[in-house]
């Protein structure tokens, strides 16, 4: 239904020949009476009926003038001796209407006074007088409830069009959050896998020459890496395919073991603990958890040229307390350009889950907090 009256009003209500047939369809219910009426042809009554009826035409781009024309060609009428004996008052009806559609309050009040006073003074009997006062009245009441209607239309189609706008910049946040999501996890996976693949590569010749056993499993260490960081690009790469973003798996707390003895294959002893009783984590969380653990060995195996590092997970009864503690510079002050990137990381993946994370020297190194909520 509203849609139907959206496209009435916006194709046929505002078009110019609407008014024109309005306009002719009024001329003739006026000319009728004259027309059926016997007796003599009288040449005034016809122009006096057609003059109120002709102003319609132009009733939206004046309508209080086409309303004073078009009520004063009525009055006349009853002036006229040689006519049928019911007043025309379809022609000023209509432009009423538009008047109290159309014009502000003062406008609309004045109107409706000069067609009461040019009714009473033209009318014959009280009779009549009371039937254009009630006639005239609902006219200008429809007109009103037809202004009424058209702009709490307007509220409504505005609020939807509010409404359709945020929906479309809430859509726009949300897509740069994921984008900002997914750069995190590309990062965290790229430098993790390409630090350790540049360590061990870098050890490789030393080792051969010295330990070729070791240098056997330093160059699978290698091939170690880079097929995980494949395999965490490839569930990246499967979630962007994915209609629903939620086909793939994503990296958890129980890959966190596997992230361990990837550090120690860069010449890192790990440590990892956990404390309390490990709980189901959603999908999202479990792998914010590995990222900020992921992320900060690697910090230390490529900027704290430490030779210990411990994980820690502390299940407590409302956050998980997660803490890398490492026995390097114990600072990040000599970063190089781009160095501090995991570390801004951190903190927002963990205020992203309502959470919070900090870095800095610890008793013997370098240690980062985060806790998240469970």
């Amino acid at each position: 239904m509203t849609a139907w009256r959206t496209v009435w009003q916006g194709r046929w209500a505002r078009s110019p020949w609407w008014d024109v047939a309005l306009a002719a369809c009024v001329a003739v219910a006026q000319l009728w009476p004259l027309l059926s009426r016997d007796g003599p042809w009288h040449w005034w009554g016809y122009i006096v009926a057609a003059g109120s009826a002709l102003p319609l035409v132009a009733r939206r781009k004046a309508a209080l003038p086409v309303l004073l024309v078009s009520h004063a060609f009525s009055a006349s009428y009853d002036l006229v001796d040689v006519v049928a004996p019911q007043p025309l008052w379809y022609g000023p009806l209509i432009a009423l209407y538009t008047v109290a559609t159309r014009s502000g309050r003062w406008v609309r009040w004045g109107a409706l006074a000069a067609v009461f006073s040019g009714g009473l003074l033209t009318v014959g009997s009280l009779d009549t007088a009371f039937r254009g006062v009630v006639v005239s009245v609902t006219a200008y009441a429809l007109g009103r409830a037809a202004a009424g209607s058209r702009a709490y239309a307007a509220v409504l189609e505005e609020r939807a069009a509010r409404l359709e706008r945020e929906r479309i910049l809430e859509a726009e946040r949300a897509a740069e959050r994921e984008r900002a999501r997914i750069a995190r996890d590309m990062h965290d996976i790229l430098a993790h896998a390409v630090s350790l693949m540049v360590v061990q590569a870098e050890a490789g010749p030393v080792v051969v020459r010295a330990d070729p056993e070791r240098a056997v499993a330093t160059f699978d260490a290698i091939a170690g890496a880079g097929r995980d960081a494949m395999d965490q690009l490839r569930r990246i790469l499967a979630v962007l395919r994915e209609e629903q973003g939620s086909g793939a798996p994503k990296a958890t707390v129980e890959d966190l073991p596997d992230l361990v003895r990837q550090a120690a294959g860069a010449g890192v002893e790990v440590g990892y603990e956990v404390a309390g009783e490990p709980r189901p984590l959603p999908p999202d969380l479990g792998a914010a958890v590995y990222r900020i653990v992921q992320e900060a060995l690697t910090n230390v195996v490529k900027h704290a040229g430490a030779s210990r590092a411990d994980v820690r997970l502390s299940w407590q009864e409302q956050e998980l307390a997660i803490e890398i503690r490492d026995n390097g510079r114990g600072t990040t002050a000599g970063l190089p350009p781009g160095g501090g990137n995991g570390l801004v990381g951190i903190r927002e993946r963990a205020a992203a889950y309502g959470g919070t994370a900090s870095a800095g020297p610890g008793p013997a190194g370098f240690t980062v907090r985060a806790r998240l909520p469970l």
